[in-house]
């Protein structure tokens, strides 16, 4: 029995070997240009070794999408407070989907983004669940942002375009340049805020 659990271990940490090898490679190459057998040497794998862990590349796509939708949802809810101010709430929010997408190892949403259409029908049902609660939080703060007088105009438009701009950074944005999490979320909370003062 000691046997098993220690195999069932080693086979859980391999299997989270390949989905984060994975989600690096889909970032950098797209689901397309990403083979398996890049996907094996990233972990130091024989070519068809993936296959014990995963039926196909589709599966890994979909593995590497739930955890992305996984870490993104329980850090999200970490800072969801009913007792902040609109605008400190939607700060928080803004900072952490940030550190969600382009924290270094945070390959996981980029390749959500970028990939959605690689994933079939099937499983792009499955996954949808999780990505509308993720949306909700979201739509729950720019309606709270609406009520407290920061926004006028749609909410959902809102919520769009200021997910749909922080997403966009992934293609530009670098750590060197000298702006961290904090001076971000400072612009991005400035200038969404602004338009409406």
């Amino acid at each position: 029995m000691a046997r098993v659990l220690k195999e069932q271990k080693h086979d859980d940490g391999r299997r989270g070997d390949i989905i984060r090898a994975a989600a690096k490679l889909f970032r950098d190459k797209g689901y397309d240009g990403a083979s398996m057998r890049a996907i094996a040497n990233a972990v130091g794998m024989q070519c068809g070794s993936p296959f014990y862990h995963f039926a196909s590349k589709q599966d890994i796509l979909v593995a590497v999408v739930e955890e992305g939708l996984r870490q993104g949802l329980e850090k999200t809810r970490a800072v969801v407070k009913p007792n902040l101010p609109a605008d400190a709430q939607f700060r928080a929010l803004v900072k952490v989907h940030l550190s969600i997408i382009l924290e270094d190892g945070n390959d996981f949403i980029p390749v959500m983004l970028y990939n959605w259409r690689c994933l079939d029908e099937v499983h792009q049902r499955r996954l949808i669940a999780t990505k509308d609660e993720y949306d909700a939080i979201w739509q729950n703060a720019v309606n709270g942002l609406h009520n407290a007088g920061f926004l006028g105009g749609d909410t959902k438009f809102a919520r769009l375009m200021v997910l749909g701009a922080m997403n966009f950074m992934v293609t530009w944005y670098k750590p060197k340049r000298g702006d961290n999490l904090d001076t971000l979320s400072d612009k991005v909370v400035t200038f969404f805020l602004s338009q409406h003062a």
